[in-house]
């Protein structure tokens, strides 16, 4: 199943733990595991408690590790200026597995399965998910 979500770039956090618990009752399975997927390298999929402070910390952090004003060198090969959103995509991963049990996500109270959008400006995102039955 894919999901298609608009984003505002530039460290666009976005929940999208709603979206993956319907895609996984639509798809029915009862137990197993859900597989989620974004299609592009300047996105990352990670499970962190949703809440304001999370979100700057965050930020703060992957500006440390992969500062937004260093001249990458992405950027003199393609003309661009999106080089650590490339960088930050590889280092949070395009992809999350989560167990499911009765036919929705086995989550911790807190968690929230987030989208990252790191590149330059709006995009239209997408996500696959696909459940994977468990064996008896």
């Amino acid at each position: 199943m894919h999901i298609n979500i608009m984003t505002k770039g530039r460290f666009d956090v976005i929940d999208i733990t709603d979206d993956i618990a319907k895609a996984v009752e639509r798809i029915g399975e009862g137990d197993g595991v859900a597989m989620i997927f974004v299609m592009h390298t300047t996105c990352g999929l990670t499970i962190i408690e949703y809440e304001k402070g999370h979100m700057e910390d965050l930020k703060e952090m992957f500006e440390k590790i992969a500062p937004s004003g260093f001249d990458y060198r992405h950027h003199q090969r393609w003309d661009d200026r999106n080089g650590s959103g490339h960088l930050r995509g590889a280092l949070l991963q395009p992809d999350l597995c989560v167990p499911i049990s009765n036919y929705k996500l086995e989550l911790g109270e807190w968690q929230r399965i987030v989208l990252i959008d790191f590149d330059e400006g709006p995009r239209d995102r997408k996500i696959i998910v696909k459940c994977i039955k468990a064996e008896d």
